[in-house]
């Protein structure tokens, strides 16, 4: 950043989204425009002209590309001797929404969402999906080698115990059917689609809450799709 442009930033209008993100993330962005979007949810999506509704639902899906890449090349060079179902079973316990929602909470990104009232009542799954907006804003912003050196320095390095993540399990098809117990409400999975052939084949299933299609997922095995189906529910129901 030069100076002009941190002066131009520091007095503007958003000075404190300004300061917040170098208070979080340890840099000064260059951008704002790319992190004001990244803190607006769909709720309070900014018309632009001819209908057009802008929101962070696209620095989302960017911003979960680029943590998977990030996420999976760390993992390959740190466990040089484990296959596949670990690696991914690893990089899901660190991108999962649970975990984002945690760590955008630890990082005080869940101050700077702009909601309505009834959106942040919804499920801690807005939390998560602005971690992934914000990684996108700072990939468009800084480009990717920057954006990996603080998702790792700042971020994984800080917050999280890799060796700790190892030994936990974590079943979240267990606790959606026990919150379906507790709630007295019907928990059904069905597999909709299967997608290539032999060892290839991917399976598609779809959660159903009470018959109410709610998440989907998709994976080489029936449970592996169950599982992220699952994930993606607890998230959207704030189940804890």
């Amino acid at each position: 950043m030069n100076f002009y442009s941190y002066l131009r930033n520091y007095f503007s209008p958003d000075k404190s989204l300004f300061l917040s993100i170098k208070n979080i993330f340890g840099y000064h962005p260059d951008n704002m425009y790319l992190y004001q979007l990244a803190s607006r949810h769909k709720s309070v999506a900014k018309e632009l002209y001819n209908g057009i509704r802008v929101s962070n639902e696209r620095l989302e899906y960017l911003g979960d590309a680029i943590l998977d890449a990030v996420v999976a090349d760390l993992l390959f060079k740190k466990f040089p001797f484990k296959d596949e179902g670990f690696l991914t079973d690893m990089r899901s316990k660190i991108v999962s929404k649970v975990q984002l929602s945690k760590l955008a909470r630890k990082l005080g990104l869940n101050t700077l969402i702009i909601s309505n009232t009834e959106s942040k009542a919804q499920g801690k799954s807005i939390n998560g999906d602005a971690f992934e907006a914000f990684i996108g804003a700072m990939y468009l912003d800084k480009g990717y080698i920057f954006s990996k050196k603080i998702i790792i320095n700042r971020i994984i390095n800080v917050h999280l115990d890799l060796d700790d993540l190892v030994t936990q399990t974590i079943n979240y098809k267990s606790k959606l059917i026990e919150w379906g117990q507790k709630e007295k409400k019907d928990i059904d999975f069905k597999v909709v689609k299967e997608i290539g052939e032999g060892f290839k084949k991917q399976y598609v299933v779809s959660l159903f809450v009470e018959g109410k299609p709610i998440e989907s997922g998709r994976d080489y095995s029936i449970k592996g799709a169950e599982q992220m189906a699952s994930e993606k529910a607890t998230a959207k129901l704030s189940i804890v």
